[in-house]
This record gives structure tokens, sequence and C-alpha cells, in this order.
């Protein structure tokens, strides 16, 4: 069978696979790392394998349409809660160009809303629910041996003018079954059409672990795609990744470990550090860590390569923390940002503004939290309720959600727009309010003469900021330019 595995055009940089997406002011564009491993196993199950991936040279419908190999058997499209219209107008113009392709929707978003989208929807031949790489598989062998489909679990369907929904499919408990998913980079992508902006360019993505067993009540993977238990791949596993990537990628200066939380099982990351210093595998690497790690699992990072950590402290407000069931104090976040510079390794604070009982001094109390935690960059974003999260029924519930018009979710540039308005924060000053403290964090005379520090004592770090503080005040300039406009 002739697969596409698509990432629609939208706007340029406009990454679904990131956990919120959108465009950024960084300049980031994630890899479509949920579309290469489905890629992957439909390879290695003898089918034809095509990847689309729009974003980042912002190619249009009719560029796609002419790259598309010959009458397609499958189109499968990954899609999002922001740009879910206009994907739905891209399968739409497809239909029209390969009517007897079968077309299929994945994502977070049909995963959490596939009855109310099948049912203004009637085109869509089938949305797989939730973690889709074996269920197309599936499917993708039921079309070819021209068996019946209607029955593969984790689908949803229209079954005689009635919608259907089978049993969830169950997760993959045996990652190490799937392919590597740079061996898809290499065949299907270009290393240098994505960039991060916390990591050292070209950089590669890699997931080691599917799901999180943190409860934070936002988090849309965990809660939609993945599950609350955190399925990882055995360090042998990752760690043959890890060469694979410095044997076939000369240029990559680092591997971004994406999954939610690398480090819920200290003892495993120490067991993958052993065994890439063993190995004798040298290149930095970063992830996403929970911020009560240890110190010694950091120095033991730190001497594997790991240049920095990306932690979510959120607040600053140790009551706001429990409300989002973080699981976190603030007395561990501040040993943790200790013991990551006593490592020598950087971090990343992550600092979200709107959960239940923010207000204008719980704002200030995190601001002035990120300030004593010293992190080498942070951002601040308001949050953002996904279908399928707690945070979004209790938006809902509470009569915050602005609107379930889910164009109304970005800006004319695809930014984030925030769609809550709590009680004396509308969503408007909320976003405006992250906006202001991001950029103030970054332009205090501390944080510059730190950064002019590192230019001594790590100049290839002082780069990497410059050329990351240099995109953001592009995109800056350009979207107040927009602003202005409406």
């Amino acid at each position: 069978m002739r697969v596409l595995l698509l990432n629609p055009p939208f706007f340029k940089s406009y990454s679904r696979s990131q956990r919120s997406p959108g465009v950024t002011k960084s300049g980031t564009v994630y890899y479509p790392y949920w579309l290469c491993y489905a890629a992957g196993i439909l390879d290695n199950s003898g089918h034809e394998v095509q990847i689309i991936d729009a974003a980042p040279k912002n190619l249009t419908l009719d560029a796609i349409e002419g790259q598309i190999c010959p009458h397609p058997d499958i189109i499968v499209l990954d899609t999002s809660t922001a740009s879910m219209d206009n994907d739905l107008q891209t399968l739409g113009s497809l239909k029209q160009k390969f009517p007897a392709a079968f077309y299929v929707l994945v994502g977070s978003h049909v995963t959490a809303l596939a009855q109310k989208i099948l049912e203004h929807e009637p085109g869509i031949n089938a949305i797989i629910r939730g973690e889709y790489d074996h269920a197309l598989r599936d499917l993708v062998n039921a079309r070819a041996g021209n068996r019946p489909w209607q029955d593969i679990r984790g689908l949803s369907y229209i079954r005689d003018n009635s919608i259907c929904h089978n049993p969830d499919y169950p997760y993959i408990e045996n990652l190490d079954t799937l392919p590597l998913v740079s061996q898809q980079y290499k065949k299907f992508l270009d290393v240098r059409d994505y960039y991060f902006a916390a990591a050292d360019y070209p950089m590669i993505m890699i997931i080691t672990g599917r799901g999180c067993p943190f409860k934070c009540f936002y988090c849309v993977y965990p809660q939609t795609v993945h599950g609350r238990a955190y399925r990882y791949r055995s360090p042998d596993n990752v760690v043959r990744e890890f060469k694979y990537i410095v044997d076939n990628f000369p240029d990559v200066k680092e591997v971004v470990i994406e999954d939610d939380t690398f480090t819920v099982h200290p003892k495993r990351v120490r067991d993958i550090c052993e065994l890439l210093l063993t190995q004798g595998i040298k290149i930095k690497w970063s992830c996403n860590a929970r911020a009560h790690l240890d110190l010694h699992t950091m120095q033991v990072m730190k001497k594997a390569g790991c240049r920095l950590l990306i932690a979510g402290y959120e607040s600053g407000s140790q009551t706001l923390l429990d409300r989002m069931a973080k699981n976190l104090t603030l007395e561990q976040s501040l040993a943790f940002s200790k013991n990551a510079r006593k490592a020598g390794v950087l971090v990343h604070g992550c600092f979200m503004l709107g959960c239940p009982g923010e207000t204008s001094e719980t704002i200030k109390q995190t601001y002035s939290f990120a300030k004593k935690l010293g992190c080498d960059s942070a951002q601040f974003y308001p949050l953002f309720v996904y279908p399928g999260t707690e945070a979004y029924t209790w938006a809902k519930q509470e009569g915050y959600l602005k609107t379930e018009d889910f164009s109304q979710w970005l800006d004319l540039d695809g930014r984030h727009r925030c769609v809550i308005d709590l009680p004396g924060l509308a969503g408007k000053d909320l976003t405006q309010i992250s906006e202001r403290l991001t950029l103030k964090y970054h332009t205090r005379i501390f944080f510059i003469l730190y950064k002019f520090k590192q230019l001594f004592i790590n100049p290839v770090e002082f780069l990497r900021t410059m050329r990351s503080g240099i995109k953001y005040f592009a995109r800056l300039f350009v979207h107040v330019c927009l602003t202005r406009t409406q």
C-alpha cells in the first residue's frame, strides 16, 4: 500500500507534535516524531511510505500535491487543536484531487473529540485515537489484504450513518520493538529543517519513553495519547540510537530527549549515562526533567554529555502548585536548581500563568521565584487548556473558557492566544504579562552580565544564546507589527 503521512500546511514553523502547538518567537520547529515512528513500522511491514512535513519550509497545499506519490492508497493527517479547521480544509482539498484515497486523522485533539468531529465531518474515513503506531499498521494491512478493518481497536468511524468507537488499542509495552525514529529522519527528513532554541543547531529529537506518571492537570499527551504511566526503552536500546545518530549525522551537535519526563527513574538515567561513557559515545544532549532530581544523577548525566535540563517549575506559589496537581514543592525546585549549578548542568525554566487561584500577587511571586532559581533561560506562558485534559474540563465548568471555536486559539501570525478569562485576569492580560516577564527576565542587567561572562567560559553556549535572541527579537518585531494592523 502507498501511504502518505502528512503534517499539513498551516503557519510556517507550526509543529503539531509539540505539547502546545503554535508558532514560537524563538523559531522552534519540532520534528514530526510520532508520524516518523508510524512510518518506520509501516516501512518494516512492506508498505511504500512517504512523509511530507509542511511546517519547516512553509509548503503550500499546491506544493504538497505536486510532491505526493501517484495514487496514494491511504493519507494520514496529523492534527492539533488550533489547526483543526485548517486540517479539515486540507483533507477536503486532498479528497478532490485524490478521491480514491482512504483518509485517517490522528493526534491528541481528534482523540479527545472524535465523536464531535465525526458528527460534523462525515467525509473522514477513520480517526485513530491515542497511540496510533500499531493501529495504523493493522488498518493498512487490512486494507492491503482486502480484509475488514472496522473492528480494529482504537478506531472511530461512521458505519450505516452511526458513529462507532472501537475499544482503545493497548499501549505498546515493549518500546524496544519500535524502529529507531532517527532512522526515519535519515530516510525522510532533513535535520537542518528543524530547530530548538534551547539546543545547539542542528539537533535531533528522540523519544526514549512514553507517558508520564505525574498528575499535572494541564499536560495533554499523558491525558489523551500515551497515558499516565511511564513506559520506556531499555538503556541498551537508547544508547544504540545515540550511536546511530553519531555515526549517521556528523553535523548534528545535540540530541534533545523529548520524553515528557525523562528522569522519572533516576537509576535508568544513570544506566544510560554509564553505557554512553563505556562505549565512548560523545555528543551533547538535553532532556525534560522533573525538578526534584538528585545531585548524584545530575553529575553522572553531566559526565555523559548532558548540557541542559528543561524543568517545569510552573509557579512560585505552593498553593497553585498543589491546585494544578504538580506534586512538587518550592523547596524541591530550589534544591534542584542548586544541584544543577553544582553539577555544571544548565537549566531552562518553564513558568505557567493562569492556573486555579492565579492572581496578580501570585504572578509576582512566580517572577520573584524565577529570579531566585537563576535559570540559564526561562519562558513564561499562559495556561493552554486542551480538550481531553482536566484543565479543559475545569475551565469549562468554571465558565472561564471564552470560546470553543478552535480557530480563535491563535493570533494572526500563529502564536498562542490564551482562551481563558480568570477573575481579575483576562486571557489577553495573561498573554501580555507572560511576554513581558519573558522579555524582562532576559534583559535584566544581572542576566546580561552573566551571559557575557559565559562568552569567556563557554563561548559556544554564548553563541547559541545570541542566535536564539536574534530569532526571538525578530519574531517579536513581526508580531508587534501585525498586532498594530489588527
